[in-house]
């Protein structure tokens, strides 16, 4: 088991990757890490996640109040929607939070990024829909993601950026990275005339493989959950309207199972394998 300093470390290095690659300006985002069902380790307030050392990680329990921080340092000021994806999602391991240009643009624009344009975001990604606008550091945030908690693995957060969760800390912060890549990929190709988009066949490929793989976390990969029986990348945009519903008969996963315990995250020579079929299955080099 790696032990706590350990983690301090991977936190540090995180934050510098999401400050060098502009996904934060100055003291934004912040990251936490769940050792435990009442210990979460969590990055301070009013710090640069680009210089931290592991003296400034501070350490809550499950309400967010302080277990242990040093002198000068107290945890950041949004760590209760940190709180409340733990507190929905048990097979959470670490929540990212970050400002990343393409995202954040979005999100200020109030469009979901929902279009099925890239075979390794419908699979591993899914739609990462806009969580409705909350003041910073208030319990508005969390309030309002929570309803998206269950079927989800990412949100926009309206006017404000993004966030991220998975089964460990790795894993949240490359489903931040994800999203920022098919941010971009996005805007850039609506300047080039628009997407050109999967139909629902293809769609539903995609969702077979990732079932056959077993990927953790959430996704729509065969319900329905907005409006007219199309799946969630063919929606037409229901995904911003917060009009969701659970499924009868599917309390956790998509895939029909109880994800509450953490999985391990998918390593690059799995995403390699799964790239590899997915292209070859719709025809593409």
């Amino acid at each position: 088991m790696v032990n706590e300093f350990e983690i301090k470390k991977q936190i540090c290095d995180i934050g510098r990757r999401i400050y060098n690659r502009n996904m934060v300006a100055a003291n934004d985002g912040n990251i936490s890490v769940k050792l435990n069902d009442n210990e979460f380790l969590c990055t301070p307030t009013g710090v640069s996640k680009g210089f931290m050392t592991p003296e400034y990680i501070c350490k809550v329990d499950k309400e967010g109040n302080v277990i242990q921080a040093n002198p000068g340092f107290k945890p950041s000021s949004e760590i209760k929607m940190h709180m409340r994806v733990y507190q929905k999602r048990p097979d959470v391991g670490s929540v990212v939070h970050a400002h990343p240009i393409y995202a954040t643009s979005f999100a200020i624009a109030g469009i979901p990024l929902t279009q099925p344009i890239m075979p390794e975001a419908v699979i591993s990604l899914g739609c990462v829909p806009i969580a409705e606008y909350g003041t910073p550091s208030t319990m508005e945030i969390p309030d309002n993601l929570e309803k998206y908690l269950p079927y989800f693995d990412a949100v926009l957060l309206e006017n404000h950026g993004a966030l991220t969760w998975s089964t460990d800390l790795n894993a949240a912060y490359m489903k931040m990275e994800s999203v920022e890549f098919y941010a971009q990929l996005l805007y850039q190709s609506k300047l080039l005339g628009g997407p050109k988009e999967f139909d629902e066949k293809n769609i539903e490929k995609l969702y077979a493989i990732r079932r056959k793989f077993g990927m953790p976390g959430k996704h729509p990969a065969s319900i329905c959950l907005n409006k007219d029986g199309k799946n969630c990348h063919n929606c037409g945009g229901a995904c911003a309207s917060g009009d969701y519903k659970q499924f009868p008969g599917y309390q956790y996963d998509f895939v029909g199972k109880d994800t509450s315990a953490a999985a391990p995250s998918a390593d690059a020579e799995l995403v390699a394998n799964i790239t590899k079929q997915v292209m070859a299955q719709l025809g593409l080099k």
